[in-house]
């Protein structure tokens, strides 16, 4: 019999889990459990580093649920990222046959290269209205891992 302590997640670790992150009300978001376990490195934005922040210090073995309120998750609802975009700019980015549906998630060019998105809230001949709050932001989730290996 060892006395050797279990290993426990670094911010560099390499681990292989099962994960699940839920709303409150139990609707999984992702889940592993039901298949493959995931393999990951830790620090390398494979999940999101608040996901992260949970797993450092757990030992190999731990199964654990943690209660995420929005603040440690993806944020409180923002009113400010609710925008109007002009229909122009909308067929500039997409090309004018595009036909929007509310509740589209829309991806957008922007400055520098990059991608960000946003949920089309309202429209009319003039203006869009989006939602460019993450689609969780606001809500509290529950952050399940087992921890199955650590290397």
């Amino acid at each position: 019999m060892s006395n050797l302590p279990h290993p426990v997640v670094t911010e560099t670790a390499y681990l292989t889990l099962h994960y699940r992150l839920a709303s409150v009300a139990g609707e999984d978001i992702v889940s592993t459990f039901a298949d493959n376990p995931a393999t990951l490195q830790m620090g390398k934005g494979q999940l999101a580093p608040f996901l992260e922040a949970c797993l450092i210090g757990l030992e190999e073995g731990v199964h654990q649920t943690f209660e995420l309120p929005p603040e440690r998750a993806f944020g409180p609802r923002n009113p400010e990222l609710i925008r109007p975009v002009s229909r122009a700019t909308l067929e500039q980015n997409s090309g004018p046959t595009e036909d929007y549906v509310i509740g589209d998630l829309v991806e957008f060019a922007a400055p520098g290269g990059g991608q960000f998105a946003g949920v089309l809230r309202e429209i009319d001949n003039e203006n869009a209205v989006f939602d460019f709050n993450h689609p969780l932001a606001g809500q509290s989730l529950q952050f399940e891992v087992k921890i199955i290996g650590i290397m």
